[in-house]
This record gives structure tokens, sequence and C-alpha cells, in this order.
């Protein structure tokens, strides 16, 4: 596959035709230790034509640390026209993006507890999922069931960056690799005092049972830029896991993109993203 280190400058131009951002408001347990039920809110981008009738992959879209859903569309409205400009020009098919948050309320989104990522597997799997795709026209076509989620899989992808990025292992591919077969880490794996060894275990794991149940990875898009703090220890894990696992095949399931002079700031997460949605559900 051809990268390139900069978007071209007309995805950052005002599209004619524009998709739109809708507020989706669901009930969930927090799965804390007093697991008390909140009112989350995420966010969801349905593109230019959506219609209730056809059906649409879903992008589950996370923030980093200390911000929330409003991050990647109202913190920086220029995802939303980076995204109507890929569907317009067929760069990438016509999806749903849904940027949820796994803080359990503001409060919560000024402490740095790492468990969040973690944690965020149980409402990603109860409740956030069977709202969104019982709600808008997605592969599942309303039947939410376990059964039925499982089976739609690969119309599901999962993609974080930062804190994020640490979470779409956590909360996406360890443990929900039957409900997502898409994944988007930007920028990390597991922070900076991370055990790596035990990550590579963790991957090589997930991908084995994950086979053994009848589950394949479809793609893992890594990115990273060079000079971003999280670099070493994604692309150290990364490479361990490549060679510790049969089933990660590079540009195949599997590419480490990365940005030259990229830092950890949103233009390289938005350059990620453009990258990986040319792959995803593909």
């Amino acid at each position: 596959m051809d990268y390139i280190y900069e978007m071209p400058a007309k995805m950052l131009e005002q599209a004619t035709n524009r998709g739109r951002i809708e507020v989706a408001e669901y009930e969930s347990q927090t799965y804390g230790e007093d697991s008390r039920p909140l009112h989350k809110k995420a966010l969801v981008y349905l593109p230019y034509g959506y219609d209730e009738n056809s059906k649409y992959n879903v992008l589950y879209l996370l923030h980093g640390g200390g911000c929330n859903h409003n991050y990647w569309f109202k913190d920086f409205p220029d995802t939303v026209t980076i995204l109507d400009n890929m569907i317009a020009d067929k760069i990438c098919d016509p999806c749903i993006i849904v940027t949820p948050t796994f803080y359990y309320d503001e409060e919560d989104q000024h402490t740095h507890d790492e468990s969040r990522c973690e944690n965020f597997k149980h409402e990603l799997r109860n409740d956030l999922i069977p709202f969104i795709e019982q709600k808008y026209a997605c592969y599942t076509e309303g039947d939410v069931s376990e059964e039925n989620l499982i089976k739609t899989r690969d119309h599901r992808a999962f993609a974080g960056l930062s804190l994020g990025s640490m979470t779409t292992y956590r909360a996406a591919f360890y443990n929900n690799f039957d409900l997502f077969a898409w994944y988007g880490p930007f920028s990390g794996c597991c922070g900076p005092f991370g055990d790596h060894d035990a990550e590579v275990d963790r991957i090589c794991k997930t991908l084995t049972d994950g086979k053994s149940k009848g589950y394949d990875l479809k793609y893992m898009f890594c990115g990273n830029g060079d000079k971003d703090i999280a670099y070493e220890e994604h692309k150290d894990i990364m490479e361990k896991a490549v060679k510790a696992s049969e089933l990660l095949i590079p540009e195949k399931n599997y590419s480490f993109y990365v940005i030259p002079g990229g830092i950890h700031d949103i233009k390289a997460w938005q350059l990620h993203l453009y990258h990986a949605l040319q792959v995803f559900f593909k």
C-alpha cells in the first residue's frame, strides 16, 4: 500500500454534499466499583444521503485522555469535512461513525485512570453497540442479539487515539474480538509503564483463540508519527507480535503506518483515520 504523508488539500475544503452529526443518548452501567447507571452521550456521523433502508458499516471512534465524545467532530470539525470529501470522492464507502466516551461523567474526565480502557468493554458490548445498531441502518438490521452482533462482526470497526488507542486493544480487540473485525490503534498500545511482552502475549492469544472460534482479523491499521511520544513502545510491541504470530501478516491484514516527523496531535490522527478508512470494510 502506498501512503502519503500529508492529506490532499482538497480534503479540507468544505464539501458540497455534507453528512450530518447527531447526538445519541443512551443508558449505561459504568461497571466501576459502584456500578451506578449513567446517562451517556455519543456523537454519530451519518454520511450524505443516509438512507434508513440501506445498510452501513459502523466505525466506533474514540478520543484520548481528558477529552470526551465531542473531540473528533465538535472540537475538530474539519474531521467531518475530511469524511464528507472522502465519501464524495469515493475514497471510502459511506459509513456510520460513532464517537463515544469511556469516561463516566465530566468529573471522571479529569481523572487519569487507565482502568477505563479495559472497563469500557462492558459498555461497548452491552449498551453502546446494541443502542446504535438498533437505532441506525446497520447490517444487524435491528437485531442486536449477541448471536447477530457476532454474525455481523465484519461490518464493525474500532479505532482510537492515545488512551483511546490503548482502549482499542483492551476494550475492543482483547475483550470483544467476536464483535469487531477491523482495528485502528493510533498512538500507543500499553503506555509508557506497560509490559511489552505481556501485550505481545495478549495479541497473540486473541488472534489464536479467535481463529479457533472462527473469527479472523480482517485488518489492524496501527498509526504513529516517529516523533510521537507513543511511537517507540507501540512499534516495539507490534514488531514482536508480528514475529510471534503467524496470524498477523504485514500488508495482508496488518500495517504500521509511520508519519515522518509526526507528533501526538490531531493532524496525525486525522491522517491515520484517512488511511484507515481506505482499508476498513474492503
